[in-house]
């Protein structure tokens, strides 16, 4: 096809008059105009002709000072701008000091490093590093390297619901406190917790104008109506109460904190890698986009609370799908795992680029093991999630290690553990001893919550595993992942991000931006009745130096 036609239902709009260039009527024309997407396109009639023309000048209804001229066209349809950093809430945007609403999600672990939160703030991208499962004294030190390296710009950091370790769960929050940690995203939260609410609400007041400030803020990311319903309520009574009663806040914080939701944005968390419970994007957002504006009303908020989406957001069309249900933001979490920055090794990047979207499956997750929560893993490869799932068997089946049958201890001191199981409680319980001692002590007691350390130490070890690339160990790499990442290698395939050294997470982001407003242009022609070809709504991924060309 060679040019486009205008479709029954496409009018007359207004004039176009041209300026230094002439109107085109080749679809090449239209394909460049498309991806220009900080210019307007004028799509015009030329002798009965669809053409396209760049620059001049625009008339929108009528021109009667162009009427008599020769040099104008009739305009059929005209599409704005719609740079990347248009995209999304602006508010959002504003208050969180970005220039795009794109977030790089906390993979734990350290998966999303100080580097590449430190690359997301410097191209204005929020990230948060990913401190799930990491010690005290590791998360503080990756808050003095990002407060050196981003200053004022925006990151944040991961605040992980910990149900069998609270006291690290407190442990997180009063250093997030101490280290003036002012953003934290909130994840696989089943239910509030005295820790998270007092990170919330440390600090509140009231100022000159009579306005609530919040000093620290939560992004909570959310998959059941059930709990967020719990962040975009007010912190319930009796945590604050126990707060007040402990001297942590003050009865001033406790009356204000009355006033406002637990977060300032919930991230819909549809099928992710990690913790998730697989639900469908196109049925989540517009759920908890009803609900945020029903609990906004219900308790009168004088302030907005956003909901991005997070959760296959892998390719332009995932980007652009999610921007128009009326996403204030897109969250992006397995494709920053294949990425240069990312805090993992190159042999995970490289199993990462070869996964496709039906290499994922469900498996025990390590610190919600005896709740039977499960975590979304890559299958390809690795029999991890085979092995983590034979000791949530044995877990159920039986309540000691002294009750594992003698063919079954035997593959696992063999096969998974490649030591005695003797050995292998020594070792956690000197994990324990300085992590949180209280675990000991109740395994001394409980038999069966022994086997179960036992049993969670290998679902920790093996994501260890994979991050320092142990050869050794590759089968037993957990690698945290969904199907985006294969819908990501899939369109990926021969563009420049097809080779995981050209994978940064800006050009992941900008590459996804970009092709998200020019398929979200080619659909504004489309609806407006201009009959294009499909390859005039490709985007192939590019280099950020032709990106920012194509920005010019």
């Amino acid at each position: 096809m060679t040019d486009f036609q205008k479709t029954s239902n496409c009018r007359i709009c207004g004039i176009w008059q041209p300026g230094d260039l002439p109107p085109q009527t080749d679809i090449d024309a239209v394909k460049t105009a498309i991806r220009h997407v900080n210019r307007p396109v004028a799509m015009i009639e030329i002798d009965g002709r669809s053409g396209v023309g760049e620059g001049g000048r625009i008339c929108i209804g009528a021109a009667p000072e162009l009427e008599s001229k020769a040099d104008h066209y009739p305009l059929l349809v005209y599409i704005p701008p719609l740079p990347p950093e248009a995209l999304g809430d602006s508010h959002f945007k504003t208050a969180f000091n970005l220039r795009y609403a794109y977030v790089v999600g906390a993979m734990a672990n350290g998966i999303t490093s100080v580097d590449m939160v430190a690359a997301a703030g410097d191209a204005g991208l929020l990230g948060f590093f990913g401190a799930a499962g990491l010690s005290i004294g590791a998360i503080e030190a990756a808050i003095g390297q990002l407060q050196a390296r981003l200053g004022d710009r925006p990151f944040g950091f991961n605040l992980i619901h910990s149900p069998n370790e609270p006291d690290h769960e407190a442990q997180t929050v009063d250093l997030y406190l101490k280290k003036g940690i002012r953003l934290v995203s909130a994840s696989a939260y089943l239910d509030l917790t005295l820790p998270i609410v007092y990170y919330r609400v440390k600090g509140i007041y009231r100022d000159s104008d009579g306005k609530i400030v919040c000093p620290n803020r939560i992004v909570a990311k959310v998959s059941r109506i059930e709990v967020a319903r719990k962040f975009l309520a007010p912190p319930a009574d009796k945590f604050l109460n126990q707060l007040q009663e402990e001297g942590k806040i003050s009865s001033a914080e406790a009356t204000l904190s009355r006033q406002i939701p637990m977060a300032d944005a919930i991230s819909a968390e549809a099928d992710s890698g990690g913790h998730t419970d697989n639900q469908p994007a196109l049925a989540l957002l517009p759920t908890m986009l009803a609900l945020r504006d029903k609990m906004v009303a219900n308790f009168n908020y004088n302030r907005p609370i956003w909901v991005g989406l997070g959760g296959g957001i892998a390719t332009p069309g995932a980007a652009a799908a999610a921007f128009a249900m009326g996403a204030a933001y897109v969250l992006t979490g397995s494709v920053n795992q294949a990425c240069v920055e990312a805090g993992t090794s190159e042999t995970v990047r490289h199993m990462l680029v070869e996964a496709s979207q039906a290499d994922v499956t469900m498996a025990p997750a390590a610190d919600m093991f005896e709740m039977g929560v499960k975590v979304q893993v890559l299958n390809r490869g690795t029999m991890f999630a085979f092995r983590a799932a034979k000791l949530y068997e044995l877990y159920n089946r039986c309540n000691s290690l002294n009750d594992i049958p003698a063919q079954d201890r035997q593959v696992l001191e063999r096969d998974f553990f490649r030591c005695s199981l003797e050995q292998v409680w020594d070792d956690t319980r000197n994990f324990f001893l300085e992590r949180d001692p209280r675990q000991i002590e109740r395994a001394e007691k409980d038999p069966k919550h022994l086997m179960a350390l036992v049993f969670r130490s290998y679902l920790g070890q093996s994501s260890n595993w994979a991050n320092s690339g142990e050869h050794s160990r590759k089968i037993d790499y957990q690698i945290w992942c969904g199907p985006a990442m294969g819908a990501f290698n899939e369109w990926a395939a021969g563009s420049v991000l097809e080779k995981p050294e050209n994978r940064s997470v800006v050009t992941v982001a900008m590459n996804l931006l970009m092709g998200a407003a020019v398929i979200a242009r080619y659909n504004w022609l489309q609806i407006q009745g201009i009959n294009l070809p499909r390859e005039a709504g490709k985007y192939t991924a590019l280099p950020l130096d032709q990106i920012r060309a194509l920005l010019v």
